[in-house]
C-alpha cells in the first residue's frame, strides 16, 4: 500500500491505491481544464500530495502520477506475470560480476529530458549516465533529507561516506557533488556502474522506480526547494498544471523517446482485450487529468455521469455496483458497458502503536491486549462488504514469504474477556489506571469517521477509553515521520515483490523517517534482517523471513487487520486497464473509445427517459 517512508510504500485502507496510472475526482466545474475531443484520461484522486520530486516520493499517489513524468533504467512488464523487469532507459538488463558485486548498465542515447525552462533557450539536454548518478547522490545528502535514503543505507560502496561529507554543508545546493563514490560511477556517457558492499539481489527491483530516475542538476539549482512542483523528467507525459486541492493535468511530452504496446503477455490477456493494441505507438492519450476531493460520493456520482473513467468502490456504492456472490458488475452496470476490476493487492493495514510512547511502549499488555479487542470480521464486514482477507500476521499473501500456517496462529484473535484480563496486568504495570488513548486517522470523510467511532466502540467494550484526531494527509505524514502520533491507522504495500521491502519497516536503523513508525526496535530481528538481505530466493531465506515476522508479532507493535482485495469499476471505454499491483508508470497503456464515451451521454439521456 503504500509506497515511502521505507522502501514499502505508505497507503491508507480508506484511500483506493494506484490501481491504474492513479486515481481522480472531482471538484467545482469551474476549478478544471475545458473538455475537448482531445483523448483525456480523466482519474480521481482522493488526496492531496505533497511533492512531485522524485527524490523524495513516498506514498502510492505521488508515485502514481510522477511515474508518468519520470522514467527509470528498467520497468515492469505490462502484460506479463509473475512481474518481470524489462529496459526502460537500460539498453538491457545489468551485466552482474561472478561476486554479485558490480553491476554494470548500457544507457539508450538519445533520451531527453523534457523542454523546460531550467535549461538553455528551455529545449531538454540529453541524458547521460552521469544524471543516474546525481539522483542518488541527492538522495544520500544528508541535506536534501530524502526518505528514501534507508533504501541505499550501507548498500554503494563510498555512498554513505558521501552522504557523511554533506553534512559539513549549509544547504543541499552548496553540496560539492563532484566528489567520487567508488560505487558509483559514469564510466562513461551512456555506461553506469554500481560497486555492493555485499550482494542485493533486490536492486534492479529498485531501479524500476521513478524514484531513481535521472535528475537534471539544472532544474534543482533553477527551481530550489520549489521542485517538487516542477518535475523535469524524460517520461511520456509532463506536467501542465497543479492547482493545489483541486487538479493535476499532465499532457504529452512532444519530445518523448517514444515505445510500443507490448506483443506478448499471459494466456488469457487476448481474450481480455489487452493485446487488441500489440505494437501500435505510445502514448495513446494526449491528457490525463486528476480531480482532487477527499468524499468519496460525489466521486461515485460524476463516475455515472460518464465524466470519470474509473474509481475504486467503497463500501457506500458496493450494493449498487457489485453483485456480492459473483464479484462481478451489477446488472444495472453491465447495461451501461460497466464492469469490474477485481485483484489480489499484496498491502496490509493496521492500528499501529508508537513504541516509544511512555503508556503503550513499555506495556506489552496492552498493546496485546488492543489486539484482541479489535473484531476485525466485523470490520471487514462493515467496511470492505467482507471483500478483504484478514490479516492473521504482516506479511500479505502473493509475496514468496508469505506463511500459509500463519492463519493457525493467535494474533488476530478476537477475544474480550481476554483483553479485559490483559488490561487488568496493564493497569498493574502501569501503575494505575490507563489514562485516555489518542488515535490519528488520516482523512476527515464520513468513512473516516465510522472507523474512528468503530474502534472507539471497540476500546470501550473492553475498558479503554480512545480519541480520534482526524487529520489531512501532509498532517499525518509528518506526525508519522517525525513520531508524534502516540496510536495511527495506517497501511502499506511493498513497492517491489520482495518481502524484505516490508520487513525494513520494523529495523531499529529505520526509526521515522525510515519507515519504521512504529518506533520498534528488536535486537533478534535486526540481526536475522542483515543475514537476510544478502541472500538470493530460496527455502532457507523464507524461513528466516517467516521467523522474523513471528519475532515481531510476538511484541505486538501493531494491530494488523486486514489484506484488501481492490475492486475498481470502469467503463468500457477505458481500454487495456490490465491492474498491475508494483508497476505504476502504466497511463501511457491506457486508451479512451472516444465513439464510446459519446454513447454513454446518449445512454444517460434516454435512461432519464424510461424513468420520468
Amino acid at each position: 500500500m503504500k509506497k515511502k517512508t521505507n522502501s514499502f510504500i505508505v497507503v491508507y485502507a480508506a484511500l483506493p491505491a494506484a490501481i491504474a496510472a492513479a486515481v481522480f475526482v472531482g471538484c467545482r466545474k469551474s476549478s478544471t481544464p475545458a473538455q475537448t475531443d482531445r483523448m483525456l484520461i480523466r482519474l480521481p484522486l482522493f488526496t492531496k500530495i505533497q511533492t512531485l520530486d522524485s527524490g523524495n516520493l513516498t506514498d502510492v499517489y505521488s508515485l502514481g502520477i510522477a511515474s508518468q513524468i519520470f522514467e527509470s533504467l528498467y520497468e515492469y512488464h505490462y502484460l506479463k506475470r509473475p512481474c518481470e523487469l524489462v529496459p526502460l532507459l537500460a539498453e538491457e538488463m545489468p551485466q552482474i560480476s561472478d561476486d554479485h558485486l558490480t553491476y554494470t548498465i548500457r544507457i539508450k542515447k538519445g533520451i531527453f529530458f523534457q523542454d523546460d525552462p531550467c535549461f538553455p533557450d528551455g529545449k531538454g539536454r540529453e541524458v547521460t549516465a552521469a544524471d543516474f548518478v546525481y539522483a542518488l547522490k541527492r538522495i544520500a545528502n544528508v541535506k536534501y533529507m530524502s526518505q528514501r535514503w534507508p533504501d541505499w543505507n550501507g548498500r554503494i560502496v563510498g555512498l554513505d561516506e558521501f552522504r557523511e561529507f554533506t553534512k559539513g554543508f549549509q544547504r543541499e545546493l552548496d553540496v560539492d557533488y563532484s566528489r567520487p563514490v567508488e560505487g558509483l560511477q559514469a564510466l562513461d556517457d551512456y555506461t553506469l556502474q554500481f560497486k555492493l558492499t555485499k550482494p542485493w539481489p533486490q536492486l534492479a527491483w529498485y531501479l524500476a522506480s521513478a524514484v531513481t530516475a535521472p535528475a537534471a542538476r539544472e532544474a534543482a539549482e533553477y527551481y530550489g526547494r520549489d521542485i517538487m512542483y516542477h518535475p523535469v523528467g524524460t517520461g511520456p507525459f509532463r506536467l501542465k498544471i497543479w492547482q493545489r486541492s483541486f487538479y493535476i493535468e499532465l499532457v504529452r511530452n512532444e519530445t518523448w523517446h517514444g515505445g510500443f504496446y507490448p506483443a506478448e503477455g499471459e494466456p488469457s490477456d487476448a481474450e481480455n482485450g489487452y493485446l487488441a493494441d500489440a505494437g501500435k505507438p505510445l502514448p495513446f492519450a494526449d491528457a490525463i487529468l486528476y480531480r482532487i476531493i477527499e468524499e468519496f460520493q460525489p466521486a461515485w456520482l460524476m463516475f455515472l455521469r460518464g465524466d470519470l473513467d474509473m474509481m475504486q468502490i467503497f463500501k457506500d456504492n458496493f450494493s449498487q455496483a457489485v453483485n456480492p456472490d459473483t464479484l462481478t458488475a451489477a446488472p444495472e452496470m453491465s447495461e451501461r458497458g460497466i464492469r469490474l476490476l477485481v485483484f489480489d493487492d499484496p498491502s496490509v493495514f493496521w492500528v499501529g502503536f508508537n513504541m516509544q510512547d511512555a503508556v503503550l511502549g513499555p506495556n506489552k499488555p496492552l498493546r496485546k491486549a488492543i489486539c484482541r479487542a479489535i473484531d476485525r470480521q466485523a470490520a471487514n464486514r462493515l467496511f470492505f462488504n467482507g471483500v478483504h482477507k484478514i490479516a492473521y500476521g504482516y506479511l500479505p499473501p502473493g509475496l514468496e514469504e508469505y506463511d500459509p500456517n500463519i492463519v493457525h496462529t493467535d494474533y488476530a484473535r478476537y477475544d474480550p474477556a481476554e483483553a479485559r484480563a490483559l488490561i487488568q496486568e496493564a493497569q498493574a504495570l502501569f501503575g494505575g489506571p490507563i489514562p485516555p488513548l489518542t488515535i490519528a486517522i488520516p482523512g476527515t470523510s464520513n468513512l473516516d469517521r465510522q472507523i474512528g467511532q468503530f474502534l472507539q466502540k471497540y476500546f470501550a467494550d473492553v475498558g479503554l477509553q480512545l480519541r480520534v484526531d482526524y487529520m489531512d494527509w501532509p498532517t499525518y505524514l509528518d506526525g508519522l515521520n517525525k513520531g508524534k502520533l502516540q496510536i495511527f491507522f495506517s497501511g502499506a504495500s511493498p513497492s517491489i515483490p520482495d518481502s524484505l521491502d516490508m520487513l525494513m519497516a520494523f529495523c531499529s536503523w529505520n526509526w521515522g523517517y525510515g519507515g519504521n513508525h512504529f518506533y520498534y526496535s528488536n535486537p533478534q530481528f535486526d540481526d536475522l534482517y542483515r543475514q537476510v538481505e544478502g541472500m538470493f530466493p530460496g527455502p532457507e531465506r523464507t524461513r528466516l523471513c517467516r521467523r522474523m515476522e513471528r519475532i515481531m508479532l510476538d511484541d505486538y507493535p501493531a494491530a494488523f487487520l486486514s489484506h484488501r482485495v481492490s475492486i475498481a469499476i470502469i467503463h468500457d471505454w477505458y481500454k487495456n486497464a490490465k491492474p498491475h499491483v508494483f508497476s505504476y508508470n502504466t497511463a501511457k497503456y491506457r486508451k479512451i473509445d472516444l465513439e464510446q464515451r459519446s454513447r454513454y451521454k446518449k445512454l444517460l439521456k434516454e435512461l432519464k427517459k424510461t424513468q420520468k
